[in-house]
């Protein structure tokens, strides 16, 4: 681009005023600064090979050169960050996060505790705030952990619940219920 104008500044700052409207400014410690002709598009390259771009709608968007991270804020208060590893997380202006890890995982943390992971295989855990999880197979199987048991129901309406004692207990759609003690020795078995 051909200069309009040049100004030193007694601090060591350089200005270069080009002829489409572009500003741009050499800082004495390497950093320097683009304005572009619309005066609201800016882009800051530091000395440390970061990089930061204001655009005209207020999104910032910065590069931190040394960890290989982006981290975009819009103007609604969205924040994303892309690391190098492939992982994405999304920052709502709400509280709630959703991360995406280089496997494709889908991680949403809510404002109120809750979690639920989605894996690339379609099943999906959901924790609460009170610890328990419901983990949702792809097969139809679920399963229900609590601090008291472990539970299990099959597609088939076959329901496992294994306690904290080790007893386990299962109840087939027949009606028939199986109990064992924690070693495996059956307790009751009402075969019909």
């Amino acid at each position: 681009e051909e200069i309009q104008k040049e100004i030193a500044y007694p601090d060591g700052k350089v200005e270069k005023v080009l002829k489409n409207g572009c500003h741009l400014i050499f800082f004495p410690n390497g950093t320097w600064k683009k304005v572009g002709s619309d005066g609201k598009t800016v882009t800051i390259t530091f000395f440390n090979g970061d990089v930061k771009q204001v655009m005209p709608d207020q999104t910032v968007i910065y590069y931190y050169a040394d960890a290989k991270t982006t981290h975009t804020t819009y103007s609604d208060g969205l924040e994303v960050l892309q690391f190098s590893n492939g992982q994405i997380e999304k920052h709502y202006p709400d509280g709630k996060k959703e991360i995406t890890f280089p496997d494709q995982t889908i991680k949403n943390l809510f404002t109120d505790g809750q979690e639920e992971s989605i894996f690339p295989d379609g099943t999906i855990v959901r924790i609460q705030r009170d610890g328990s999880k419901t983990i949702e197979f792809n097969n139809g199987q679920r399963e229900l952990h609590t601090s008291q048991f472990k539970r299990r129901e099959y597609p088939d309406g076959t329901v496992k619940t294994v306690y904290t004692n080790g007893h386990q207990e299962t109840k087939y759609v027949s009606g028939r219920v199986r109990v064992k003690d924690k070693d495996g020795n059956i307790l009751m078995d009402t075969k019909l």
